[in-house]
């Protein structure tokens, strides 16, 4: 059997690249005082249609008790509100103030530039590659179900 090293697992290639672009992202927004999961939360809310905390968890990929918590911190500072569906009273959306689409409009100038940043590293070609290698992944197994 041979000797493999962390760095031969394709998985952990992923995570050692997800926290290196987490990290210089995280940095970048806490000039804005916002973090990277709150930056996202801003960016799903910002078409201001209000969405519920399901939907919320699911897209920018949160467990519900941790986007309790920070929904409430986000709510003290006036960046979004909580209010009844409309189409069923016994649902709560969540919904971006002014005050959040401004600081979001700031924000994603920063994201903007670390994304473009990387498609420019990566170039054309490799960026289309990459997004399609990990659509794939992302295709291929679920929360509940690995990839075989």
């Amino acid at each position: 059997m041979t000797e493999r090293s962390l760095s031969d697992y394709l998985a952990y290639l992923v995570a050692q690249t997800h926290r290196k672009l987490h990290g210089d992202l995280e940095r970048e927004l806490q000039s804005e005082g916002v973090s990277v999961e709150q930056w996202r939360m801003l960016e799903v809310l910002s078409d201001r249609n209000g969405r519920s905390m399901g939907e919320i968890a699911d897209l920018v990929l949160m467990n519900h008790p941790a986007l309790t918590k920070m929904t409430d911190k986000m709510v003290a500072r006036g960046l979004v509100h909580r209010a009844p569906d409309p189409q069923d009273q016994r649902r709560v959306l969540v919904y971006t103030t002014d005050r959040g689409k401004a600081l979001f409009d700031r924000v994603r100038g920063h994201v903007e530039e670390q994304n473009s940043a990387l498609e420019e590293h990566l170039g054309h070609k490799g960026s289309a590659a990459l997004r399609k290698l990990l659509e794939s992944v992302i295709e291929a197994g679920g929360e509940d179900r690995p990839i075989r």
